[in-house]
């Protein structure tokens, strides 16, 4: 198979670029052109053309069908050939993706930062000298000056996928072509009528949603005590943290508090509505994300942009400020967003979504048999969770125990202590004692000591990653630990990395931190169980979305779901095939039992 890298020089200026503009819209804006090309077939030299029917005739002449392309930004340059020069390759590559896959989301994967860490050359910085030129801007010598800038960033990006490729596992790059191809070849559409009348109802709907909440004046909102009340009446939980003046625990309510700033994208707008005009924002991300829907509408099909590589544990994420990973589906509103996506006519959407993976990887990881073989029987865990707790038999579980009990299975597996137990309780609108929790928090860690115990070896794998020490723990051969780097190695042969970790007093005895970009964070036994099995689960979904894929195109991948579009009538025979993959598990996943729901419907929302 022939690879051609490539790479184009785009138009742009203050107000046209990808810093003030999606992709999406970048590319199918009439003001976009093209201003120069520079490919290379295989390890020959790079060619480039400023010639735009030059361009379009050699990419015009070149059978792709049977050969793979690979840039920095594939989505962008695939974007362009896909759109502008209907270019199909068999296969995208993509070293943007490479890199954070191999050396983490937390370190730079940009072209010059790759090139440096690599030792193979610098990327210039002629691009910034084009900023508001046309074509005929150009003299002749900075014409020659942006060529040699851009077969400069060719022959990087070759150079990187031939160092990187050597080392990436051959799954992870099908992985990259199946996550950019959501983008670059997009098959759902839009309904811009319903979109337009949700957006109308949303902005009259923000003024009597804070009348609702409790809010009568601007100081409601700035009150912390008022505000974690109004957040608990809608089921969230205040986000928390340590008061860096005091050292004691208080509202995380400012601007730049991460889980504060997620709130932002709750699913339910009423929550949008309150943080926003905390902030003091004038619009929510529903009224934002509502515009955004409606002029992708208007420009065409909705690419699904889906980062690769996106969470420390290597799941995708939201990009392209739309983020697909975080539509509603509670509130009022509902699933307004979610039903906007269509089939196109004739066909018709098949979802499927992963049944309590993370909880069956856990169980399967710890060694809790008995709970692994409940899940295999396809036995209400829920229901015998709540029977312990509640000391009554399996059939007389009531339909409230049985939800404290699905929230213990699914919230206390990672170590949650009591304190914060209770919180989600509450949030669920299940308000215990202190004590009723703590005797939950010790009901669960009994019937599931294996759990516990693993909590304990992670720990101590902690202690000794720390001072570069290997230490096995969970399920044997999965999780690889890889002391040198302190990182663990999952299933797909990729790492989670805890770079920089060492030990901290802290007025809780000693505490384990790592560096991130922003900060260093705090890691123990039960958050490390926590990234095990989100890797692993991704690890899953990973290969069951490439067995979907042989069959039918993949259009999204939205947590632990994923979506297809088929023919109107092959529903039923599309809606066996993957269901029937994704309860498939890979050779070394022996014995964990995975299980699917699956829905179908002419839109996203009529699915679930």
């Amino acid at each position: 198979m022939d690879i051609y890298t490539l790479d184009f020089e785009t138009y742009y200026d203050q107000e046209f670029s990808l810093s003030k503009m999606t992709t999406e819209a970048y590319v199918r804006d009439p003001r976009f052109e093209v201003i120069g090309l520079g490919i290379k077939k295989n390890d020959k030299s790079t060619k480039y053309m400023n010639d735009p029917e030059q361009s379009k005739s050699l990419l015009g002449r070149i059978d792709f069908s049977n050969a793979g392309i690979v840039c920095q930004n594939t989505m962008f340059d695939g974007a362009i050939l896909s759109w502008r020069y209907n270019v199909k390759p068999k296969v995208w590559f993509d070293t943007m993706c490479m890199g954070r896959a191999l050396h983490g989301v937390d370190q730079p994967a940009s072209l010059r930062a790759l090139s440096e860490r690599y030792g193979i050359g610098e990327k210039g910085f002629e691009v910034l000298a084009a900023k508001g030129k046309r074509p005929a801007d150009f003299t002749a010598e900075e014409a020659k000056k942006y060529g040699e800038y851009c077969i400069q960033d060719v022959e990087l990006t070759y150079q990187l996928f031939k160092i990187m490729g050597a080392k990436f596992p051959r799954q992870e790059l099908k992985l990259i072509h199946a996550t950019l191809s959501m983008f670059i070849h997009p098959v759902l559409d839009l309904d811009i009528g319903m979109l337009e009348q949700h957006l109308e109802e949303t902005r009259d709907r923000k003024d009597k949603l804070l009348v609702e909440a409790g809010v009568e004046d601007k100081k409601d909102l700035m009150s912390n005590p008022k505000f974690a009340g109004m957040l608990l009446e809608l089921d969230v939980i205040p986000p928390m943290k340590i008061s860096p003046t005091t050292g004691k625990e208080t509202f995380a309510f400012a601007k730049n508090d991460e889980e504060f700033k997620a709130l932002l994208e709750h699913e339910d707008d009423r929550v949008q509505t309150l943080v926003a005009a905390r902030m003091g924002n004038k619009s929510t991300l529903e009224e934002t994300r509502t515009e955004r829907f409606i002029g992708i509408a208007k420009r065409g099909l909705l690419p699904g942009p889906i980062k690769y590589y996106a969470a420390h544990t290597g799941r995708w994420g939201g990009m392209d400020k739309i983020n697909l990973q975080n539509l509603p589906s509670r509130g009022p509103n509902g699933k307004k967003l979610k039903k906007s996506i269509v089939a196109p006519e004739g066909h018709t959407i098949v979802e499927a979504d992963s049944s309590q993976i993370e909880a069956r990887v856990l169980a399967w990881f710890a060694g809790q048999n008995d709970l692994v073989d409940q899940f295999a029987r396809g036995e209400d865990v829920y229901k015998y969770m709540a029977s312990s707790i509640y000391n009554v038999a399996v059939e007389d579980v009531t339909k409230d125990q049985r939800f404290v009990g699905k929230t213990t299975i699914l919230g206390a597996g990672y170590g949650m202590g009591a304190e914060k137990f209770g919180l989600q309780l509450k949030s669920f609108g299940f308000e215990v004692s202190e004590e009723e929790a703590k005797r939950i928090i010790s009901i669960y860690r009994e019937a599931n000591f294996k759990i516990s115990q693993v909590w304990r070896d992670a720990n101590n794998m902690v202690k000794n990653l720390a001072k570069n020490r290997a230490m096995s723990f969970g399920k044997k051969g999965v999780i690889t630990v890889d002391a040198e780097n302190q990182a663990l190695i999952v299933p797909s042969g990729l790492r989670i990395y805890y770079p920089e970790l060492y030990a901290e007093k802290s007025e809780n005895g000693v505490e384990y931190t790592y560096k991130t970009r922003r900060m260093r964070s705090r890691i123990y036994g039960g958050k490390v169980i926590e990234n095990v099995c989100q890797a692993i689960a991704r690890c899953i979904i990973g290969e069951q979305m490439l067995r979907i894929g042989k069959k039918y195109q993949v259009a999204l991948t939205v947590h632990d779901s994923i979506l297809c579009c088929v023919p109107d009538a092959d529903v039923p025979e599309a809606r066996a095939f993957v269901e029937e993959s994704m309860r498939w598990t890979p050779d070394w996943a022996e014995g964990l039992p995975v299980d699917c729901e699956s829905g179908f419907g002419k839109s996203y929302g009529d699915c679930e």
